[in-house]
């Protein structure tokens, strides 16, 4: 290199120029930028059909063609943003999780296929001769428009086949994006100076006399380009053994372990060369015969016959197509006492190809060289492998990083292997691709299992999108959240009862049809016991009652719509009008009622009951908890409270805007719909709850309440497309019966059984599996910030600990701030010490 004062001199690449690239040889390169499946996703049978379709692919290309498959694996940082799409700071807990994921260290991976078309026996001039007795200066195919539109229609079938499989899409690079712009380097650019996909254009000097260095990056390559090297049997797949159990073989692509999994700075390169197969057949039985003849003067010749007699076999018995392939890495760093380190890594990766690593030296700077983009016909043959395309398409690799979702609805989860914090819509966008029919969820995990971690962090995430959240609870896991959130906690203590107003109508609110006849089901329920028919006279009666009750509230504004002043209305303006009629006694036992509700009326036992004169714009609150563990057993206000919850969220579903997102949680399921009335209610939210934008999640920990249950069997499961595990370890041995109960594929079963058998021990988290409709699942990390993880926290102690700050400090957000901070004082003095 140093030879030359300018780059152009010995630069292979031409020009650039309708989307294609034009080696000085007249070979030409078409780029595409590939969006390959995520990893830990795909299925023993989806890693065959993708080896398949691209068996498919590679033989639409045309002979003398080079198939170059370019991995760039980039060490990179998770950047924060501490505001949010409308330009606003942050929330509390926001915050603090993107200050928590701060300089998060992860791999960044992008994929590049090039597909050169090599002139057909077309060699470079060597003399002035030469060039005289040759008919043309150039290849054929660099001038003539017919060749050209010969090799894009291949390579337009070649896509075609790759896209059609549903596991890869591919975009074709421009002009621009090959050659670089002013702001953006090309790609080009990138491979010459290791730059990252969107960075400026910066140049470094490239030093090739010692290894190879780019400006400050020490480079080592490591190739497999001798079939001595290679791996005794090869396929699509490999069982991945950190995450696979005695039952279940968790699998990922073969060649995976050279691209995610190394984690180091590297450029993995694949090339296969697919020549005229009749000129490679012909060759390869003249090398035979040479083989032959000198047989019987090296036992080395004799087993070289041999094997190219069984390839020769192998390729017309079974029509394969023979191809030459090559496969490097290229990793680098810019400490120098970090090479060790970095050959280690990769040694170790390939040994899990069961492959022997080999280091280039002599040869390195020439391989390298050829890797450019447009150069691959400039490749060295004689570091390629005689081999077949279904075996060469073994050692591409498969898998790219999580992607996260494109819309502003989700979750934030971390990414499996370095935390690295994605964006996941489970709710809007598999409804718009059509992976699920409705938004509901079903939340299994056993306790201990982060299940209320991650309800807690899936509500929070939909409230600070604008959701409207209602809650069943049976534990007090929402109450840090319901406070953080300025939301409304209705629990029953004996020093304060629990209170509501179901009479009263927020201004601007109306009375519509099920208001009505939701106060006529509680009145009836604290009227009748469950085995008590309702007469239809009964029915009519309490309907004309509360109707008159209304007109009246509308003629004295003065009276505060509540129960005492309804069984007030009932004792005289209505008792009179009974009184009047010959109704009362014969078909209206009006006095049977006034003496079974007079509990619930000022001076009884329950009159705290129905009369609350705070808490009462329940339409509009956004975050409302219903905390039922202390209550779920009392034979009266359990009915009581269950009607009211019935009636909010119905009311939230009709009366708010479709626009606006409602969700209702049932923490506990079982508990909850023990009653018939819940049941019903239940399988009528499931069903109709997804035409208003709304959502129902259920959450439960138990198996046998799962199975024993109907009501979650028939409506809750059918009716969820999304369903939700955390740890089912504990349950190993019974897992079969949740697989079959939930529909879960064996895919998904290897999935839900490697969750946490991996996780980083200098992290705090857990994992948790998400299936869309059974057709998109995968396994993410839940990991929160200090202040989240204090909102959060169901651990009696601590809940009491933040209890404690949130009295000495005014606020929960100031107490739990200062729970983190002598927290984080108290770490840096023990490392101080």
């Amino acid at each position: 290199m140093a030879l030359f004062s300018k780059a152009e001199q010995v630069f292979p690449v031409y020009k650039v120029e309708h989307n294609c690239m034009v080696s000085a040889q007249g070979d030409l390169t078409i780029g595409y930028k590939v969006n390959l499946p995520e990893i830990f996703t795909l299925s023993n049978d989806e890693y065959h059909a993708f080896h398949e379709v691209l068996i498919k692919a590679l033989k639409l290309i045309p002979g003398d063609s080079v198939f170059h498959k370019q991995d760039w694996f980039i060490a990179d940082r998770y950047e924060v943003a501490f505001t949010d799409q409308q330009g606003g700071i942050k929330g509390f807990l926001a915050h603090a999780s993107e200050k928590h994921f701060h300089e998060r260290a992860h791999l960044h991976h992008h994929c590049h296929i090039f597909l050169t078309k090599r002139p057909a026996q077309f060699k470079p001039y060597t003399s002035a001769v030469s060039t005289l007795m040759r008919k043309r200066m150039v290849p054929a195919q660099t001038t003539s428009d017919e060749l050209w539109h010969d090799f894009e229609d291949s390579a337009g079938q070649f896509v075609r086949v790759l896209e059609d499989s549903g596991l890869v899409s591919l975009t074709r690079l421009g002009d621009d994006e090959l050659t670089g712009t002013r702001n953006n380097a090309g790609i080009l650019e990138q491979y010459c100076f290791l730059l990252g996909a969107g960075d400026q254009p910066v140049l470094k000097d490239i030093h090739l006399r010692e290894g190879i260095r780019i400006g400050d990056d020490h480079c080592q390559l490591y190739s497999l380009s001798d079939a001595e090297d290679l791996p005794a049997l090869c396929g699509p797949r490999i069982t991945y053994d950190k995450y696979s159990t005695d039952k279940t073989k968790f699998s990922t692509g073969f060649a995976t372990p050279v691209g995610t999994l190394l984690n180091c700075n590297h450029l993995y390169n694949q090339y296969i060369f697919i020549e005229d197969a009749a000129r490679t057949i012909k060759k390869l039985e003249a090398k035979k015969l040479r083989l032959q003849s000198l047989s019987a003067y090296s036992r080395e010749n004799a087993i070289g016959r041999d094997a190219t007699h069984e390839f020769l076999n192998e390729a017309i018995s079974q029509q394969r197509l023979p191809v030459k392939a090559h496969f490097n890495i290229l990793a680098w760093t810019d400490k120098p006492e970090a090479l060790k380190d970095l050959k280690n890594r990769v040694s170790s990766s390939l040994a899990q190809m069961d492959a022997r690593p080999r280091q280039e030296t002599d040869g390195a700077a020439q391989i390298w060289w050829a890797g450019l983009p447009g150069n691959e016909a400039g490749f060295p043959m004689n570091d390629t492998f005689d081999t077949f395309v279904e075996q060469a398409t073994c050692f591409l690799n498969l898998e790219t990083n999580y992607r996260s979702s494109i819309g502003p609805c989700g979750i934030r989860l971390g990414d499996r292997l370095s935390g690295k914090p994605v964006h996941v819509d489970i709710s809007d966008e598999p409804m718009n691709k059509g992976i699920t029919t409705n938004r509901n969820k079903f939340i299994l995990g056993p306790s201990g299992s982060g299940k209320s971690f991650f309800t807690n962090h899936l509500l929070r995430s939909y409230f600070e999108q604008g959701a409207h959240v209602v809650l069943v609870d049976v534990g007090h896991s929402y109450q840090g959240l319901c406070e953080l959130a300025g939301g409304y906690y209705f629990t029953y203590t004996e020093e304060n009862p629990i209170s509501f107003n179901p009479f009263f109508i927020p201004p601007g609110d109306y009375l519509d049809t099920e208001k009505k006849e939701s106060i006529k089901a509680m009145i009836l329920a604290l009227w009748k016991k469950e085995d008590e028919g309702v007469q239809r006279s009964e029915y009519i009666a309490i309907s004309d009652a509360l109707f008159h009750y209304y007109k009246k509230l509308e003629t004295l504004p003065e009276i505060f719509p509540c129960f005492d002043s309804f069984y007030d209305f009932l004792a005289r303006d209505f008792y009179e009008t009974m009184k009047q009629s010959k109704v009362k006694d014969e078909r209206f036992d009006i006095d049977n009622l006034l003496f079974v509700l007079k509990p619930y009326y000022k001076g009884g036992e329950y009159a705290y009951l129905l009369n609350a004169t705070s808490n009462l714009d329940l339409l509009q609150r956004r975050f409302i908890v219903f905390e039922l563990d202390n209550i779920k057993d009392h034979p009266i206000l359990f009915p009581v409270v269950t009607l009211i919850i019935m009636e909010t969220f119905v009311s939230k579903m009709r009366k708010l805007g479709k626009e606006i997102r409602k969700m209702i949680l049932i923490e506990e399921a079982w508990k909850a719909i023990a009653r018939e009335g819940m049941a019903e209610y239940i399988k009528y939210l499931f069903k109709t709850v997804r035409k208003y934008f709304g959502e129902a999640l259920v959450v439960t920990q138990d198996i046998e309440d799962i199975i024993s249950s109907p009501v979650v069997k028939q409506a809750i499961i059918n009716n969820s497309d999304c369903k939700i595990l955390l740890d089912q370890r504990k349950y190993q041995n019974d897992f079969p019966k949740i697989q079959q109960l939930l529909g879960i594929t064996d895919k998904e079963t290897a999935l839900i059984m490697s969750m946490n058998r991996n996780n980083d021990e200098n992290l705090k988290y857990k994992e948790v599996f998400i299936s869309l409709n059974g057709q998109l699942s995968k396994v993410y990390r839940t990991e929160v910030s200090r202040e989240e993880y204090w909102t959060y926290t169901t651990e009696s102690s601590e809940k009491a600990k933040v209890q404690a700050y949130t009295k000495k400090y005014g606020s929960i957000r100031l107490g739990i701030a200062a729970i983190v901070r002598e927290e984080s004082q108290a770490v840096t003095s023990n490392s101080q010490q």
